[in-house]
């Protein structure tokens, strides 16, 4: 959910297009003629093609979101390759598949053949020869899977050759005459690119769709991997570097693939579970608990395949199957692991786990750099105490509604670098505790995301007096800051002045009043002494504010609305999205039509509800005019103002991570 364009109340933060084309009259006479193809027409795709289980886990996905319910569209198992790869003499007969080599794992009923894994061979990158961790895995020469890969649906690839063999195109096309000095196989000049060149070409083309998406998901991938060799080994690792598991069926294909192919699983940097969604695939717990595809047994298997994983996304979906040996796994056997993230995990087995594996024994150092336990609100203070001060490289911390103590933040080592920091409704720190690690911890000098939110109505961590001794002290590094749920009073408006000259986000917290906030777009006017200001007068930078601290007849809306207040003005650029109390929203809902013509819109996702400036119109085309998309480095990939959980990997924002950002309550 975009609050910058907000989206509707559903997971995924950017709404799927589907692409369209111009298609020639000869096309449309073409297609008018030929009949449905039942995979396009009967459901929405996740994938870029429906899958074999014996092929290469393409897209990790073997069936269409919609038929996830339909035990034929689960099973879809195929029947052995004819070893002649010749195609059915009737139309309406479904198309056999290109033949796979002997040795490719084909899933049947009868007996299973040994077979030869084909040897691999490894390429190190160009700028960096003596690397084992940035390089590239190649088959072995007689290895034809770029031409091979077999391959259901009527949409194989995109080549015209293998249509050709597919027997799919509509007419015969002439031989094309060969020019002179014509490439050779792997000679193009694209081919002689870096491998680690060509792979960063080829990322631009992978998309991060949620599951339930309609857009077909990696179509260019798969067809680049038919294409050559070459472009086989760069595709590989744009397709294994970052694994999205949307449900345990494509969790198990997948673990096959990389059991079978131990150097695919060398490749993956990422195993994203935020799409999670065990009801997805199965109606009952008790099915779930049948099939076994994600278990804690092979989620551990699954990280012994893989050994430079880097990522490890979790969820509360997951928390019971993270038993001890894999939260050992992750903090003491993978020594690459730069992120870890198990928002809201909260389970009585969970807890347990975690509390089983803390030792002061652990090494005095580790790996990992970016920690978000959001919302465990289970954990005891003890595994935050043994795990803060080992980290000694870290930058984004998150432990919203932990039971974080202040011994446990004054523990962090003075050799991290903390950009980003949430310490939303930790209720056992104390306003001290967090002032003085502020103003005195070295951690803290870069911060660019700080919350200190608090919900008024249960607890309150900052008075008039503490926000007196914090405002000054905050760095000139913030670009987002969450004082909801302080006292705060007008003279307080003084000091975040200041901070609206580089804030991008700001909070403001209880007490004050809409004209105090006011004062934060607009120089004072009121005696002699403000002409000064008035001259010196530098405007703010602020895209999002956030009054849902304002309840009620708190929030004026008869001066919101009046010619004295600047907030809905132009005046106020470029602010652009403005989060209201819900029950303000459900007030100013009735009032759509002063809205707009103020220039806003409303929006809302979830429990949560804000008012977006309308871009205005070009005067010669009448179209919007493009403005800000809202895309910041420091929000790791979000383009959404006002998340209230902090991303701990570069990525599209969607799945349950989407709603603890956007969608929840504090």
């Amino acid at each position: 959910m975009a609050v910058s364009k907000p989206r509707p109340a559903h997971l995924h933060v950017s709404p799927l297009g589907t692409p369209s084309r111009d298609c020639s009259p000869d096309y449309l006479t073409m297609t008018r003629d030929r009949p449905a193809t039942p995979d396009r027409a009967s459901r929405s795709s996740f994938s870029s093609i429906r899958e074999n289980e014996s092929t290469l886990p393409q897209c990790f996905s073997k069936t269409k979101i919609s038929s996830y319910l339909d035990p034929d569209a689960i099973d879809d198992l195929l029947s052995p390759p004819s070893p002649t790869g010749s195609t059915s003499s009737t139309d309406s007969q479904e198309l056999k598949m290109i033949q796979t080599q002997t040795h490719t794992h084909t899933h049947t009923h009868a007996q299973p053949q040994p077979h030869t894994q084909p040897p691999t061979k490894f390429l190190p990158p160009v700028t960096n020869p003596n690397s084992r961790l940035l390089g590239y895995w190649t088959p072995a020469d007689s290895f034809r899977g770029w031409k091979e890969i077999q391959v259901k649906g009527k949409l194989a690839s995109k080549s015209f050759g293998d249509l050709q063999i597919l027997h799919q195109v509509f007419k015969d096309t002439p031989k094309p005459t060969k020019r002179g000095g014509a490439n050779r196989p792997g000679d193009a000049p694209l081919e002689r690119l870096p491998t680690e060149i060509l792979t960063s070409i080829i990322n631009l083309l992978a998309l991060d769709v949620p599951p339930n998406g309609v857009s077909r998901r990696n179509v260019d991938l798969m067809s680049l991997l038919l294409t050559s060799r070459t472009l086989h080994i760069a595709t590989l690792t744009t397709l294994y570097s970052k694994i999205t598991i949307p449900h345990s069926r494509i969790f198990q294909k997948f673990l096959a693939h990389i059991s079978e192919h131990s150097t695919l699983g060398t490749i993956v940097r990422r195993l994203d579970f935020c799409h999670f969604n065990p009801a997805q695939l199965f109606s009952t717990a008790a099915e779930r608990s049948q099939a076994r595809n994600l278990t804690s047994e092979t989620l551990l298997r699954c990280l012994d395949l893989t050994p430079n994983l880097q990522e490890f996304l979790a969820q509360e979906y997951l928390d019971d199957d993270l038993n001890a040996d894999v939260l050992r796994k992750l903090f003491l056997g993978l020594t690459r692991l730069q992120a870890v993230d198990f928002c809201g995990c909260t389970s009585p087995k969970f807890k347990e786990a975690f509390t089983s594996i803390v030792s002061p024994d652990w090494p005095p150092a580790l790996s990992i750099r970016r920690l978000s336990l959001h919302k465990c609100l289970t954990l005891p203070s003890v595994v935050l105490e043994t795990i803060l001060p080992r980290l000694n490289h870290l930058t984004h911390l998150d432990v919203a509604g932990t039971r974080i103590t202040d011994a446990a933040l004054a523990a962090i080592p003075v050799t991290a670098r903390i950009t980003h920091l949430n310490l939303a409704k930790c209720t056992l720190l104390t306003a001290r505790g967090v002032i003085d690690f502020l103003t005195n911890h070295p951690a803290a000098k870069e911060l660019e995301f700080l919350s200190l939110a608090t919900d008024a109505r249960s607890h309150q961590l900052f008075d008039a007096e503490s926000l007196n001794e914090l405002l000054p002290v905050l760095p000139r590094t913030l670009k987002s800051l969450s004082l909801k749920g302080s006292r705060m009073e007008p003279s307080h408006v003084e000091l975040l002045r200041p901070l609206t000259k580089h804030l991008e986000e700001l909070a403001i917290g209880r007490s004050l009043s809409l004209a105090d906030v006011n004062r934060l777009f607009v120089p004072d006017e009121n005696n002699h002494d403000d002409v000064q200001m008035q001259l010196d007068w530098v405007p703010h930078t602020l895209k999002y504010l956030d009054l849902s601290d304002f309840w009620g007849q708190e929030l004026d809306l008869v001066y919101l609305f009046s010619s004295g207040c600047a907030i809905l003005k132009n005046f106020s650029e470029p602010l652009e999205v403005i989060e209201v109390a819900e029950d303000v929203f459900k007030r100013v809902k009735k009032s759509v039509g002063a809205v707009e013509r103020a220039g806003w819109k409303m929006s809302e996702c979830g429990s949560r509800g804000w008012l977006v400036r309308q871009p205005p119109k070009d005067a010669a085309t009448g179209k919007p005019i493009v403005r800000d998309d809202g895309r910041r480095s420091w929000k790791m990939g979000a383009d959404s103002w006002g998340m209230r959980k902090i991303p701990v990997a570069r990525a599209e924002v969607g799945g349950m991570y989407g709603s603890f950002m956007f969608g929840r309550k504090l």
